[in-house]
């Protein structure tokens, strides 16, 4: 009998920190999605949009506008800053899990790890771009791992950074407009669990490293890019199509072309 109230101790307490860490998840997304300024950047409100189709597929959208000097966005309006905005993406994920999750790239993949492989959490393939003067697109094809359930490996799922620029608000200001979008991925956690875990646990934590991701854009800090080799702006393909906060809800017509 006492073994046995121990147990129910220690579920109790277990339970009880799950619960206090999912408060915790939910008043910090909360807190950073608020408005907010860093120097003279102004981040807006971030939108949240996360859905699931019939199918199990989640499509999730993170948005936000930056109103930013006209002249910094002009500097660093080229594929070369566009890739260190992709790889500050990926930075993140890295420094708000204290270096458990890595980021391992080859020529043709993208691997996120738990601390190191085998534990491979996704991969994806090497990334696609399409920019123009006016708008960025870094879009990454999901391939398979951990955290991918059966329907959705080396399937039409993607993540995709997309940034478009145009006219701000006051004299001398442009406005960065931000969306980050994970579309047609079917999470392990819902599949072999509950979707209210995926949402609770995963969806939220992805939330909080968009927000830190567009502060990092505001402060500047962008890091490194991984590619050595970068064409003009007029030699990659013009985006196309809406951008993903106008695409419609989950399930849609799938990944764009």
């Amino acid at each position: 009998m006492n073994v046995f109230l121990l147990v129910l101790e220690i579920l109790a307490v277990i339970t009880a920190l799950i619960v206090l860490a999912l408060a915790l998840i939910a008043l910090g997304t909360k807190l950073v999605c608020r408005p907010s300024k860093v120097g003279k950047v102004e981040i807006g409100a971030l939108q949240d949009s996360t859905q699931t189709d019939q199918r199990g597929a989640v499509r999730s959208v993170q948005s936000a506008d930056l109103q930013i000097s006209s002249h910094t966005l002009d500097a660093i309006w080229t594929p070369m800053h566009l890739e260190r905005l992709a790889h500050t993406y990926w930075r993140f994920l890295t420094r708000c899990t204290l270096g458990l999750v890595q980021i391992q790239y080859t020529e043709q993949e993208r691997f996120i790890v738990l601390i190191c492989r085998p534990f491979v959490l996704l991969s994806f393939r090497k990334p696609e771009y399409q920019m123009d003067q006016h708008r960025g697109i870094v879009r990454w094809r999901i391939e398979r791992g951990l955290l991918v359930a059966a329907p959705g490996v080396n399937s039409d799922g993607y993540l995709e950074i997309d940034v478009a620029r145009r006219p701000g608000t006051k004299p001398g200001m442009s406005t960065l407009h931000v969306d980050v979008e994970i579309d047609n991925y079917f999470p392990s956690i819902a599949a072999w669990i509950a979707q209210w875990v995926y949402a609770a646990t995963q969806s939220k934590a992805h939330v909080l490293v968009c927000c830190a991701y567009l502060r990092s854009i505001a402060h500047g800090d962008l890091a490194e890019a991984k590619s050595v080799h970068f064409v003009p702006i007029d030699q990659l393909p013009t985006p196309s199509g809406p951008r993903p906060r106008d695409r419609g809800n989950a399930g849609g017509d799938g990944a764009p072309a």
